[in-house]
């Protein structure tokens, strides 16, 4: 049967405090809604459609997936109303599955179990067991265990308040029962809203079996109404990372001291130190060994490399057997070869630094292409922008870079080239040479450093009529 996903996210979110919209509110720097997307996408649904309100152009602009299906509900009134703005778009054959917004982390394995118990002729929704179930509707079963009812928790009296199997919202039926169900829906509730709950009472009515299918663990089923539940979200999806690195080999520090936020490749025997975070797109080959407090975002590190403290990979790809740190940043185009070294105080920015080359120490490569063999020294600078354009420098294989060096692109350093500490090179150095430029030094004999004036000296002046010289001693 051929299945739409139906995403309600029209929820203002009020206990936020935010002027961003539930649903865009970050979790692992992504937004809520992001994740829910991720799993409703690994069902290989035939359609996504996602049911908008508040901050709704918003919410639109941060999906602009044109696969995606949306609907306005312009008035908030309660759930089934929601469901009911995306039905027009679903056909009668369709089943539907219905998912929310703000719980991120319910897993593509729990709804394909729903998914596999949901006949064309039967409503099959996902519950929970709680220890505290306050808030949440109660999935109420006659004496035989069959689910009968949901009552929501401010209509439920205190009999069915103590039931511990509560609904998370979260259901598949055919579209057209789904239709059928949600036209005969009323607000005649304390909320006065159209409860997608009370479709189970109508599917009873109707001698429709309703199963209801338990989530594993709450965790999955957690929803997002403020800061607080936020938070618990991020450290469990903390948590779930974690746990998947250990499981595929990678040594931890401290499990609880590191943050996954996108697609990570691990090879073996890798290393992660405390308060790593890892972001985008990360691969990392053997026995890579990352520093306390390093960020990777869209980066490759190759086998046997190191990544010292407090280093910022940014669309960077670092070869073999590199040492990248501490302190050292590569950013977008940054590119490492086999065996080089980057050390503290080192930024690089869409530049090559090739096989077994080194710049250690308090140095800016932007916009450079730098041969194998190469030495920089410390405080080496590309000047690579002139205000309005980016210029290239290419350093040949072999040469070395004394310290304090302004290499004024576009420039040429030639293979084997040495420049001498402290220059400004404005003009292709030759191959094999000593290129050097620095003013002449001079001493003035003689000469004495002003000093201030003394106590005394300050008060003559002062009698005297005479404007004081300089501060105090």
């Amino acid at each position: 049967m051929p299945l739409s996903v139906v995403i309600l996210a029209a929820g203002q979110g009020k206990r936020m405090k935010s002027d961003l919209p539930k649903v865009l509110q970050p979790l692992a720097k992504r937004p809520l809604l992001a994740h829910v997307l991720d799993t409703a996408r690994a069902l290989g649904p035939d359609a996504v459609h996602i049911v908008y309100g508040h901050g709704g152009e918003q919410v639109r602009a941060a999906f602009p997936d044109p696969a995606l299906g949306w609907a306005l509900q312009a008035e908030q009134l309660g759930t089934g109303h929601a469901l009911m703005q995306a039905m027009p778009a679903i056909p009668d054959e369709h089943r539907v599955l219905v998912l929310y917004g703000d719980v991120p982390l319910l897993g593509a394995t729990t709804l394909i179990d729903l998914l596999a118990r949901t006949a064309a002729d039967s409503l099959a929704l996902l519950s929970v067991v709680l220890d505290d179930p306050s808030g949440y509707g109660r999935v109420l079963r006659d004496n035989a265990g069959t689910v009968f009812r949901i009552v929501e928790h401010k209509d439920a009296n205190r009999k069915e308040q103590a039931v511990r199997e509560a609904n998370t919202g979260v259901m598949a039926a055919s579209a057209s029962a789904l239709r059928r169900w949600l036209g005969r829906l009323s607000n005649d509730n304390a909320q006065r809203e159209y409860y997608l709950t009370d479709v189970v009472t109508l599917a009873v009515k109707d001698g429709v079996k309703v199963e209801a299918v338990a989530a594993p663990s709450p965790n999955e089923v957690l929803g997002v109404n403020d800061r607080l539940q936020l938070a618990t979200l991020e450290s469990e999806y903390r948590r779930r990372r974690a746990a998947a690195l250990l499981a595929d080999g990678v040594t931890l520090a401290d499990p609880l001291r590191i943050d996954v936020r996108g697609e990570v490749e691990c090879g073996r025997d890798v290393q992660l130190d405390v308060n790593v975070v890892l972001e985008g797109r990360v691969v990392l080959g053997d026995r890579v060994v990352v520093g306390p407090g390093c960020v990777l975002k869209d980066a490759t590190v190759a086998a046997d490399s190191v990544l010292h403290a407090y280093s910022v990979l940014d669309g960077a790809v670092v070869g073999q057997r590199c040492v990248v740190g501490p302190y050292a940043r590569l950013r977008p185009g940054a590119r490492l070869g086999d065996g080089a070294h980057v050390g503290n105080f080192v930024e690089l920015k869409n530049a090559t630094l090739g096989t077994g080359s080194k710049a250690n120490h308090l140095t800016y490569l932007g916009d450079a292409e730098i041969g194998s063999g190469v030495n920089v020294g410390a405080g080496t600078i590309t000047c690579n922008y002139d205000g309005v354009n980016k210029w290239p420098t290419t350093i040949g294989d072999g040469a070395f870079i004394g310290s304090g060096t302004m290499l004024v692109a576009p420039v040429t350093i030639g293979p084997g080239a040495t420049i001498g500490a402290g220059s400004t090179i404005t003009k292709p150095a030759p191959a094999n040479a000593l290129t050097l430029e620095r003013s002449r030094q001079q001493v003035v004999p003689g000469w004495k450093r002003p000093a201030k004036a003394t106590v005394e000296e300050r008060a003559a002046q002062v009698l005297s009529g005479r404007p004081p010289d300089g501060d105090l001693k």
